[in-house]
């Protein structure tokens, strides 16, 4: 296993002690803040997100990759960081949840690759506690590489001036006000397309960083990876087509590279803009929000026939979450409306607003450990089905139910949302190859 030569790049991981405290407004705002100053700006995403980094990737030009230790693995991860030092001046890393939350965590992911964590505080409605909630997250694990302290939500200069003094000076990295907060619905952000005035906002809030001491940015730290992953090309001279649009959104940027590592040309349309199903040998139904827009798809007029002709011609079709809803019988909505989906899987779906499952899980597609790809499932709606589960989820955690995974003819549908670089072979064979 050869090594790569030594990248260094400035880096700077953002966190927060919980959800809801800013991270994304922030780390969008220091990535559009870089990019103004004419800097190459990358952006990962912790954790299995697909709405955050869609913002992030309009923030920075680039686009967003997440890293997570059990999802990406600690070689992708590590090899993932050594490619993005070697191609930008600067890398930002977005938490997911609080810093120490999960198993593994933000704080596990910074120690194991020594990444500054920045600490993002909801200073909105307190005054001198910060500086012990600061003192807490840069002490509560002795080997973390803590940077410093954003205070965020700041109601002006006077709460600043209280707030910096209570939190140590070499901690303090600045403050940001209140802003406009980034619409959201029920799986997370909207779109960048549908946020009106969005380079205007990010403009408001780069302003308000630049003069913070965080526009300068952290020390450059060298990065290393072996070069181990070498994919393959088991789907060579296969194409195939992946519904993408607003209501298919939901897909990992590596998971495209996966495939296309592994020799597949991929081919995609928008069943939204009713779009004929391309020519190909499978297909991929990523999730999304079918939902929102269930009567312009139940509308398409080709689309049934296509994937039809595609079941009869023996070719498979992978559906995830929204794919799979999309698949169904009928799709109810809050609203207590019945709309038809593609009729092409026995199911029948119903959108709730509570969430329904939220978890990584892994799914075997295989005998034994080979064809196990790891995932995670988030989601709103139940559906009801006749058939019978082949298969189930491994959950991650204790207590959690396990997603079913579905085989109808064929097509080979779950809720949980793939990570197709967790097992390339496998991913292969879900698509056709024989392996």
């Amino acid at each position: 296993m050869s090594e790569m030569n030594n990248f260094v790049t400035s880096c700077i991981l953002i966190a927060a002690p919980s959800s809801g405290s800013g991270k994304t407004t922030i780390t969008a705002g220091l990535a559009w803040l870089y990019r103004r100053q004419g800097k190459r700006v990358k952006v990962f995403k912790c954790g299995p997100d697909f709405l955050d980094p869609l913002l992030l990737g309009f923030a920075s030009g680039s686009p967003v990759d997440n890293l997570d230790l059990w999802l990406v693995g600690e070689d992708l991860c590590r090899q993932m960081l050594a490619e993005a030092a070697r191609d930008y001046d600067v890398v930002l890393i977005e938490s997911v949840m609080g810093l120490f939350d999960g198993e593994p965590s933000t704080a596990d992911l910074a120690v194991k690759f020594g990444l500054p964590v920045l600490a993002v505080i909801d200073a909105g409605a307190m005054a001198q506690t910060f500086g012990a909630l600061a003192f807490g997250l840069a002490h509560y694990r002795a080997d973390l590489p803590f940077y410093g302290v954003l205070a965020n939500k700041v109601a002006g200069e006077r709460h600043a001036q209280m707030l910096q003094e209570s939190a140590k000076s070499e901690h303090w990295m600045g403050w940001a006000g209140k802003v406009e907060p980034l619409p959201e619905r029920h799986l997370g952000l909207a779109l960048p397309e549908e946020i009106p005035d969005l380079a205007a906002k990010l403009d408001a809030i780069a302003d308000a960083l630049a003069t913070q001491p965080i526009a300068q940015l952290a020390k450059p730290i060298a990065m290393a990876a072996p070069v181990c992953f070498e994919v393959k090309p088991l789907l060579a001279g296969k194409r195939i087509a992946i519904a993408r649009d607003a209501a298919f959104c939901f897909i990992y940027p590596a998971n495209l590279r996966c495939l296309e590592l592994l020799g597949a040309e991929l081919r995609f349309f928008s069943p939204l803009a009713h779009e004929s199903l391309p020519e190909c040998d499978a297909v991929y139904l990523a999730g999304g929000y079918p939902e929102l827009h269930a009567d312009t798809l139940a509308a398409h007029p080709s689309i049934r026939t296509d994937l039809a002709a595609h079941i009869a011609a023996k070719k498979p079709i992978w559906a995830e979450c929204g794919g799979m809803l999309a698949l169904g019988d009928s799709l109810t909505l809050v609203d207590g409306s019945v709309k038809p989906m593609w009729g092409l899987f026995p199911a029948r779906a119903t959108m709730q607003t509570r969430l329904a499952a939220l978890g990584s899980q892994s799914l075997n597609f295989g005998s034994g450990g080979d064809g196990e790809i790891r995932g995670h499932t988030f989601h709103y709606s139940t559906m009801a089905t006749e058939m019978t589960p082949v298969a189930y989820g491994a959950p991650c955690r204790l207590g959690s139910n396990g997603e079913a995974l579905y085989t109808h003819g064929y097509i080979r549908a779950s809720y949980i949302h793939a990570w197709f670089m967790s097992n390339p072979v496998a991913t292969a064979a879900l698509f056709g190859a024989v392996v």
